[in-house]
């Protein structure tokens, strides 16, 4: 038997999360294990609140992801009563969340995925003249698909490639690496030139910048960010705001200045690696499950919740067969809790609107390793129609494309074809990562088209935030039920709400990372993440770049997906909930 590999934590992600592989004589990695090491009791906290008091706190199941969980439990909510906003308060909730979607892709491919492509050590071997002619030519492989025209490097030139080469010398020579320090440079798996890797830290650095531009996006409309505020069951609040030309023209004008940098930047960034690693990609390393869902987002007209156009359409997609959707059903969602650290009351997946969340933590084995056969996390294993599935900006493409929505095939295809690359390259670690740039490039258009038609409709005289409605009469004496089938930037999200004389009796969320970090289910099948380690062979087992570099192209985020534990399993404290006089066990 080979190496037993564990790594814990896992880094340059949102949350606690760990991961083991077994490695064959070949270094391949033969069996993987994904497990959270964190507990969520959000759910459980929302429990008997008034229903439109619930997207607030459904929002603090994650500040990275900000405002997907407040969006998407404002639509539950409003499904379950019934209530459809106003066009505004649509494009309003759409440039919102899109802003989001910009800002998290850039974040997440220079900030926290980039490092596993690129050598940064290396960069300092680079000739700046030669950099600066490697970003022209991966930028200028480039047109633009709105424009046609050919697409310019981003802050290419020599002087700016030595400037950050010359930074880059005096951290190492003064031993003050930072978030550089303690990782893999020199591993044999890193591909990219001395120049290629200088001009992806050069946009490293600039995207730090640009980040914080992009996050003004949700806060121009949402009142701040993280957490925006403005979003309320029946519409939006930023009434002055829409109303005011300064501030549409404001957003438009970041808007601009960041599809500037992910045309100029990241797209010919992105190109250039997917060239460079394309062999993997061919091969199909990372691929994992094959099988991909879409709940579909972005509500392109005003009719009823799930009848009219979305952006991103939903449905399924089989056994990397692009011939072939099927249409998304939520009620073939369930939850299993075989290897999760989570009981229920009958010995069966569960669909979410009579999910449980009873944690019953077991722990690891003596050696401290998970127990294959036991729970092994704390997240749950979502199965849709009896089988595993891949949620995320890849499964968003593949479900698009093979459904033949035009924006999709033809943005996934301008960027396939400007790198010569069939469509079959999506299906692996390099896929999935290119699939968030076409994604980002997709919608930094599209809002492009919403916050023009939001200024239009404003002008019209259409001044409308919000859709009145009675709760009392809608709520008193029933039973109603709602969900929210949304699309967060890391993937599939989903809310389901029941709600009894006016209290919520029951929530659940069934978030992206559930579905690609969970753990095997109850037929002993891999979530995603142990998928698509399959095959993976690693040319250092003491430097697991290529597990990282796999992981990592998922875009983890734990606190979704689970919140607290204590590792002998005991109450770590009881606090008073005033003025309701309750406690809150930990």
């Amino acid at each position: 038997m080979g190496k037993h590999l564990v790594i814990d934590p896992i880094t340059r992600i949102e949350g606690h999360l760990r991961i083991e592989a077994i490695l064959d004589e070949n270094n391949t990695v033969i069996d993987a294990y994904s497990s959270s090491t964190m507990w969520r009791g959000i759910e459980i906290i929302m429990k008997g609140r008034d229903p439109r008091d619930v997207p607030l706190l459904a929002m603090r199941i994650c500040g990275v992801c900000t405002g997907t969980h407040y969006y998407t439990s404002t639509q539950t909510v409003e499904h379950a009563l019934g209530i459809v906003p106003p066009k505004n308060a649509r494009l309003v909730r759409n440039l919102i969340q899109g802003s989001l979607y910009i800002h998290d892709h850039v974040v997440h491919f220079y900030h926290l995925h980039a490092l596993d492509w690129v050598d940064i050590v290396s960069a300092l071997k680079a000739d700046p003249a030669k950099a600066a002619a490697e970003a022209k030519k991966w930028a200028n492989m480039l047109t633009d698909p709105v424009t046609g025209a050919t697409i310019q490097p981003w802050n290419a030139g020599e002087g700016q490639f030595r400037t950050v080469q010359e930074r880059l010398k005096k951290f190492v020579k003064a031993g003050r690496l930072g978030p550089f320090a303690n990782a893999y440079w020199g591993n044999k798996s890193y591909k990219l030139t001395p120049e290629q890797n200088l001009v992806a830290v050069s946009h490293y650095l600039d995207a730090l910048e640009m980040q914080r531009e992009m996050a003004k996006l949700m806060a121009i409309f949402g009142g701040k960010n993280p957490h925006p505020q403005s979003l309320v069951v029946g519409g939006v609040t930023c009434v002055l705001d829409i109303q005011n030309p300064a501030r549409i023209g404001q957003f438009k004008d970041i808007l601009m200045k960041s599809r500037e940098f992910i045309y100029r930047a990241y797209l010919p960034d992105l190109l250039m690696a997917g060239a460079v690693y394309a062999d993997e990609a061919l091969k199909g390393i990372g691929k994992g499950l094959g099988n991909y869902m879409a709940y579909g987002d972005f509500r392109m007209d005003d009719n009823d919740w799930y009848k009219g156009e979305l952006l991103f359409p939903p449905g399924v997609v089989l056994n990397m067969d692009l011939s072939t959707v099927y249409d998304l059903d939520q009620s073939k969602i369930t939850e299993d809790v075989t290897h999760s650290w989570y009981e229920y009351s009958v010995n069966q997946p569960l669909h979410p609107y009579e999910g449980q969340t009873n944690p019953k933590y077991t722990g690891f084995r003596k050696d401290g390793t998970v127990d294959p056969k036991g729970k092994y996390s704390w997240i749950k294993s979502p199965i849709y129609d009896d089988k595993r599935v891949e949620v995320g900006p890849l499964a968003r493409m593949i479900v698009g494309y093979a459904r033949g929505n035009e924006r999709i095939k033809h943005y996934v295809d301008w960027l396939l074809n400007s790198g010569n690359l069939p469509v079959q390259v999506l299906f692996s670690t390099v896929g999935r990562t290119a699939a968030r740039a076409v994604e980002t490039a997709l919608m930094v258009d599209v809002m492009v088209e919403w916050v023009d038609q939001l200024a239009k409709n404003v002008a019209s005289g259409d001044l409308s935030t919000w859709t009145e409605f009675d709760f009392e009469r809608l709520t008193k004496g029933k039973e109603l039920k709602g969900y929210g089938l949304t699309e967060a930037p890391r993937g599939a999200l989903g809310h389901w709400i029941k709600i009894k004389d006016g209290k919520v009796e029951n929530y659940q969320a069934v978030v992206p990372s559930t579905w690609n970090a969970a753990p095997r289910d109850y037929k002993n099948r891999m979530g995603a993440y142990e998928a698509s380690l399959i095959g993976t062979t690693l040319s250092d087992p003491d430097q697991p770049l290529e597990i990282l570099r796999t992981i990592h192209s998922f875009d983890p985020c734990i606190a979704c997906a689970v919140h607290v534990i204590d590792a002998k399993g005991k109450e770590l404290g009881v606090y008073k909930l005033e003025p309701v006089g309750g406690a809150c066990n930990v």
